[in-house]
């Protein structure tokens, strides 16, 4: 009687053994460091040097600024240059940002937006060495890639060294018509697609490589590279990159929708929700409805104040990877004066005329996006040559 109960423990504490779930050990992925988070490789290349930094609000190491990390270790910072939405990104679209101080360090800031685009030679005289950090959305119009364009040509005319602390691309993909007017707009300066597929660092390398420099002057450039990211990787900003970007529904919208700027339609600037409602007064026929108002630091006067327009609400869309046309497809559709929808912006937008016209035309989305495809595959062959995280 023993021997049989022993068997019985036995048997059933085989049993109860073979009917426990195995657990595969995972891995966890190693935390993304961007260029700025990798202090230890940055630190040694400043040391003993005048630096000039071109930077934001993006600029961060964690919560805290690139400018107040590296002047806590010592670094020389003498000036800080400032793009579109200033230093601290507290200036709505478009507006004047001035020279001064910066209240928090009191470092000098220079603006490199309005007419001053361009370090001048007088602002680089007494700098050794230029630091570019700042987070890109990865479309042609978004302006900080122009104000690189500018700091690494004015760098270069007066032998300056530019350090770029890269950081991912949150829209990584090739879409969109090309640019055949380079150099007319400062949100049409390259020849690439609206949504281009490249890191700053790489498109910085792309500016050097393709000679699109003025006179094709090369810059000295050296960059920090991404840690465990690659192309194709999602990748969500920890922080919106300007003012009418609050969030990563608005930054994964953006490539499809700025297209909208050209048009007579309200992209929700002047809202809670900017880049994530499109309306217009005269829509009466859609049912969600929302009123433009200027907001400090955010909206100066934007289109359609004060009224009230009538569109569609995209906050719940799932951003598709591509230049979705279907949003400005039907609103031109619903707008019931057309000869008015277009504004002389568009075609600066879209890099040439033919967009608009294949719109007027009624051509279909695949229609349009086959007319793409030619020129996007010559570019995905020079795109290829400056990738670095494949």
């Amino acid at each position: 009687m023993i021997r049989l109960l022993i068997f019985v423990f036995v048997l059933f504490g085989t049993v109860s053994c073979k009917a426990q779930p195995t657990q595969e050990k995972t891995t966890p992925k190693p935390e993304i460091l961007t260029g700025a988070e990798q202090v230890n490789l940055l630190l040694p290349k400043l040391k003993g040097k005048r630096v000039a930094l071109t930077v934001n609000h993006t600029s961060l190491i964690g919560k805290t600024h690139l400018a107040d990390s590296l002047k806590s270790l010592g670094i020389n910072i003498v000036k800080i240059f400032g793009p579109e939405h200033g230093f601290r990104g507290n200036a709505a679209d478009g507006e004047l940002v001035n020279d001064s101080l910066d209240v928090k360090t009191g470092i000098p800031l220079v603006s490199l937006y309005g007419k001053n685009k361009k370090p001048t030679p007088q602002q680089l005289a007494d700098v050794d060495i230029m630091v570019f950090d700042i987070q890109d959305v990865g479309t042609r119009f978004y302006t900080y890639i122009g104000t690189m364009h500018y700091v690494m040509e004015a760098c270069a005319e007066v032998n300056k060294k530019v350090i770029i602390l890269d950081r991912p691309n949150p829209n990584d993909f090739v879409d969109g018509p090309m640019n055949d007017k380079p150099l007319k707009s400062f949100v049409a300066m390259h020849t690439i697609p609206v949504a281009h597929g490249l890191t700053v660092g790489e498109l910085a390398q792309m500016l050097n490589g393709e000679g699109w420099l003025l006179n094709k002057v090369k810059c000295d450039i050296e960059i920090i590279t991404v840690k465990n990211w690659k192309h194709s990787e999602p990748y969500l900003l920890p922080i919106g990159p300007s003012p009418n970007l609050p969030n990563n529904q608005a930054i994964q919208l953006y490539p499809s929708i700025c297209l909208f700027e050209g048009t007579v339609i309200s992209l929700g600037r002047g809202t809670p929700f900017p880049f994530q409602v499109l309306g217009n007064p005269e829509l009466k026929q859609l049912p969600f409805t929302f009123t433009p108002i200027t907001i400090k630091g955010v909206a100066l006067k934007p289109p359609h104040e004060n009224k009230l327009c009538y569109g569609i609400d995209l906050r719940q869309d799932k951003p598709a990877r591509k230049i979705d046309l279907s949003y400005i497809l039907k609103m031109y559709s619903l707008y019931p004066h057309k000869e008015k929808f277009f504004t002389s912006y568009f075609d600066i937008l879209a890099g040439s005329t033919i967009l608009q016209q294949q719109i007027k035309d009624g051509l279909t989305e695949e229609q349009i996006r086959a007319s793409w495809q030619s020129e996007l595959d010559k570019f995905k062959i020079v795109r290829a040559k400056y990738l670095l995280y494949q």
